[in-house]
């Protein structure tokens, strides 16, 4: 083992570590249980499921039920949401997530910053199993509430706080330029992009300051993006 590294490699958690559309058809495969139970209803997941691939990602839910002859009544739709959102999700690191934090475990500082509502980040973070992999901080933002999601720098503040006292270098690593960079690039920390090819949200940053530093379409590319030095 070499020396210790002063870096802190902060990650995003969809699109970054495991691949967000695997969420959305665990959560359909959910719903869809639900549904054939409750309402009835056969087929549902394959249905939301051609919607998403199709590019139809807005009121999905709402969709396939006024499909297949169910009115799609609020109080309806925000039980499967509800179903959605609770569901145990059936996902995994992608292969070279798992390899960069199976090749640099203990190397440097190692933090989670992600957005979304609490329950289904908190779940996705113990499918994932990464407070076992040494995630601390994982910062969930909602657990705060909406006010807080990103861009609002108290999540990446957060971090910072939690390792004070030693001369330290900040990544942040995710997806979405819309949000994703802006405050970290604000306090002075490295950005750096994945943009993997099946990622949901594929749109350009709206500013030059909301744009990552560096961008790669793998993990199994950040060493070489930052210089970082490896484990021996």
């Amino acid at each position: 083992m070499g020396r210790a590294s002063p870096w802190v490699v902060v990650f995003d958690l969809d699109d970054t570590l495991y691949l967000e559309r695997d969420y959305a058809r665990s959560g359909f495969a959910a719903v869809g249980e639900w549904a054939e139970r409750e309402l009835g209803l056969a087929g549902f997941a394959t249905a939301a499921w051609a919607l998403f691939e199709s590019g139809q990602r807005e009121r999905v839910f709402n969709r396939v039920l006024e499909a297949t002859g169910h009115a799609a009544d609020p109080e309806l739709v925000a039980r499967m949401i509800g179903v959605y959102r609770s569901h145990a999700p059936d996902i995994a690191l992608q292969d070279d997530a798992r390899a960069w934090l199976r090749a640099n475990a203990g190397r440097h500082g190692l933090a989670l910053i992600t957005d979304g509502f609490r329950e289904a980040q908190n779940a996705k973070v113990e499918a994932l199993g990464l407070r076992g992999l040494g995630f601390a901080p994982v910062i969930v933002t909602d657990e705060w509430g909406r006010d807080w999601w990103k861009p609002n720098p108290r999540a990446y503040r957060a971090v910072e706080e939690h390792f004070a006292g030693a001369e330290r270098r900040f990544v942040y690593v995710a997806d979405n330029p819309a949000k994703d960079f802006l405050a970290p690039r604000a306090l002075g920390w490295e950005t750096v992009q994945i943009a993997r090819p099946l990622r949901v949200h594929t749109g350009e940053a709206p500013s030059a300051d909301h744009a990552a530093a560096r961008r790669i379409e793998s993990l199994a590319q950040l060493d070489a993006a930052l210089g970082l030095e490896t484990a021996a």
